[in-house]
């Protein structure tokens, strides 16, 4: 079974809930990880995912859950779906657009870590995290009137053009 299949199939029931049992255990071995990334300012994961779960001290599967963060955030992701155990990976990415995944996903027990201070201002986290939540909303336009000008581009007024009834 392909990596990524593998993770999927135990972090997920076949409703695509997911596994308690199983996150409650990854989570801390991904904040680890993440942790040693922040603190060392690490910009680029290298090697393959059995060299990385060996220097990280976790499982195939819980490194490709891993793997599959960081790619969200990479400047060169690869197609995870085909992910072998033996795959070299050179994933580059920027420490802000991790931050930023981090708050899109909502994983607040990433993005509030303290090794964070040393890296990136409380300030500019806060214009990362406020542009992150700003990108995800949608504005909607608010609706003509009967008597505004078509939004068509016609000249004619909305009642007399789109809005007729």
């Amino acid at each position: 079974m392909e990596l990524y299949k593998s993770w999927v199939s135990k972090a997920y029931d076949k409703n695509g809930q997911s596994v308690k049992k199983v996150w409650d255990k990854y989570i801390p071995s991904e904040q680890k990880i993440y942790e040693t990334i922040i603190k060392n300012k690490i910009t680029r994961i290298e090697g393959s995912p059995k060299d990385l779960a060996e220097k990280y001290d976790v499982s195939l599967d819980y490194i490709c859950g891993f793997i599959d963060g960081v790619n969200e955030a990479a400047s060169n992701p690869i197609k995870i779906e085909e992910l072998a155990e033996d795959q070299e990976l050179n994933l580059e990415f920027s420490l802000e657009a991790l931050y930023k995944k981090m708050v899109e996903f909502k994983a607040d027990h990433l993005y509030n870590l303290p090794e964070w201070d040393d890296v990136i201002s409380p300030e500019e986290r806060k214009k990362l995290y406020d542009e992150q939540k700003r990108s995800r909303t949608v504005i909607k336009a608010p609706s003509p009137t009967r008597n505004d000008p078509c939004p068509c581009g016609s000249g004619k007024k909305y009642k007399k053009c789109c809005g007729i009834q």
